[in-house]
């Protein structure tokens, strides 16, 4: 067999590997979206987020085999994270409010419909949790006033979940 073949079936086992982790990341991801309550397109977007994350990783792979060298990757992958980084230093609040998303999503107790009340020394909300964005949640006061709290600053307020059993 030549070195070209076995980079092709390299490639192959590859893309196979990628396409099955990608379904088992998507299944996964609708059965926490599900068990959460999570709006169908929240889950879509997470969805995305994953999919380039794998696509990115399988590309690097693909490359290796191919016979890209080390070197030249990391250096075009550095290059590429310094630009995007002078890029988005400005917009540093919107990547940590989709990471923070990411978080809620998959590892915070409270879910839609929740009653909580966010505990802030300056000014406490209470109500209950009407949407769970990639950028925001949407709280429903008591009073019935909609409220919105960028995802990083709920990550980093004490929340306490209000049981109305």
């Amino acid at each position: 067999m030549s070195t070209s073949q076995i980079k092709i079936i390299e490639t192959a086992v590859l893309i196979l590997v990628y396409i099955v982790v990608k379904i088992l990341a998507s299944k996964t991801i609708e059965k926490v979206g599900k068990n959460f309550l999570y709006h169908k397109s929240r889950i879509k977007i997470v969805k995305k987020i994953v999919n380039v994350l794998l696509f990115f990783i399988i590309s690097g792979f693909i490359l290796f085999v191919w016979g890209v060298e080390q070197s030249e990757l990391v250096v075009f992958i550095s290059s590429f994270l310094t630009v995007m980084g002078i890029a988005l230093f400005a917009q540093w609040s919107i990547v940590s409010n989709i990471t923070s998303a990411v978080i809620i999503f998959f590892n915070h107790p409270v879910k839609i419909g929740d009653s909580i009340v966010v505990l802030d020394k300056d000014y406490q909300v209470e109500g209950k949790i009407s949407d769970i964005g990639m950028f925001f949640m949407i709280i429903k006061s008591t009073e019935g006033d909609q409220i919105s709290i960028p995802t990083n600053v709920f990550m980093n307020k004490m929340v306490k979940k209000i049981n109305n059993e």
